[in-house]
């Protein structure tokens, strides 16, 4: 079921960063604490790194325990491990590596070089079956219920590896597929599926910068998710679309929030 997206648009990139990195770190502590552990989808690119480097300069960090936390990622380029532009690698470096994660469960999406070599729809179903062995009983579903699951959105709309009209957009059925020819650098790239994607108990939206701002507004508006991918991405409890200035400017005032920082 689909929930309504709620808007929160920001002064500016740094401040949303920083807001998004205390809000995160408020909702896993809120999910240890009545579940035990808790499970986040992380996303890379400009945003998804710029709220984990705010993560890591966070005083607050600290009352998450790393120990008990799941994470998965939403998308991955298919290049070779610790390959610099890994969403992994820029991860490790922004805050991973600064934190006593359980490397059990750190889930990285596999590498060009890893077990499936470069078969990219294996590395996918691979990954498919971790989300399954990872999802119990109450999930309902071959995936588990992310507490949270964060998105970057593309000048282009697209979300994870999912870009307008490719075959991946389309997927009802898989949960992780292979993507060949992808419109932006590397062409091959490893994805979550929309249906895994709301699974998600909350689904987050980043988006900032002037570049950002069409994308916003299109997939706001009310666009198919065949060709504006991002609007095909909601939460099962929740949908939050975390905005700068810039990235809201396009925005119909009828969406804009009334109370924004």
């Amino acid at each position: 079921m689909s929930t309504a997206p709620q808007l929160v648009v920001h002064r500016d990139k740094e401040l949303m960063a920083q807001a998004a990195a205390a809000r995160l770190i408020t909702r896993i502590v809120d999910a240890q604490a009545s579940r035990g552990s808790a499970s986040v989808v992380l996303t890379g690119g400009r945003n998804g790194n710029g709220l984990l480097a705010a993560l890591a300069a966070a005083p607050a960090r600290d009352a998450v325990d790393w120990s008990r936390l799941d994470l998965w990622w939403g998308d991955e380029r298919f290049l070779p491990e610790g390959d610099p532009d890994r969403n992994v690698t820029q991860a490790r470096e922004a805050l991973l590596d600064a934190v006593p994660l359980d490397p059990k469960r750190v889930h990285a999406m596999p590498a060009s070089d890893g077990p499936h070599g470069d078969d990219v729809e294996a590395a996918a179903a691979a990954y498919a079956e971790e989300l399954a062995a990872a999802a119990g009983p109450e999930n309902h579903g071959p995936v588990p219920a992310f507490d949270v699951l964060m998105l970057g959105v593309g000048p282009d709309t697209h979300v994870a590896s999912l870009f307008p009209e490719l075959p991946a957009v389309r997927e009802t059925d898989r949960t992780v597929v292979g993507v060949h020819g992808a419109p932006k650098p590397p062409p091959t790239r490893v994805t979550l599926t929309l249906p895994a994607i709301r699974a998600a108990r909350e689904v987050w939206l980043l988006a900032a910068g002037e570049d950002k701002a069409r994308a916003a507004a299109i997939a706001l508006s009310g666009a198919g998710e065949i060709q504006a991918p991002a609007a095909g991405a909601y939460g099962r409890s929740r949908t939050l679309w975390l905005l700068d200035a810039a990235a809201a400017s396009q925005l119909p005032r009828s969406l804009y929030p009334p109370a924004s920082a």
